[in-house]
């Protein structure tokens, strides 16, 4: 898995990083053309846990997603920090769960 969105991401969710990424692997639980519509307080007002995840199968590691992300929210797998390493798991529990339904 070459990059992940950690939790930093909850609630901001601000999708720069899904528009620079050449492979369209960052998805999240509703649609993103649905998010730039609210403002970054209604997406913390209304969405408080909603973030983006990077389909570990599709990411191509090019770190494009790393320089926007405006929470520093994305890091390599291997440099996600201690606190948030168990965002590791739960990045790639998003994509089998949306892909057995």
């Amino acid at each position: 898995m070459p990059h992940v969105i950690t939790r930093t991401c909850q609630g901001t969710c601000n999708t720069a990083c899904a528009t620079v990424c050449p492979v369209d692997c960052i998805h999240g639980p509703i649609p993103l053309a649905q998010l730039p519509a609210a403002t970054p307080r209604e997406r913390a007002r209304d969405h408080p846990t909603l973030q983006l995840f990077i389909d570990p199968e599709e990411c191509i590691d090019c770190g494009g997603c790393v320089e926007v992300c405006p929470v520093d929210a994305i890091y390599p797998d291997y440099a996600v920090p201690e606190p948030l390493r168990e965002d590791i798991a739960r990045n790639a529990e998003f994509f089998a769960e949306r892909d057995a339904t």
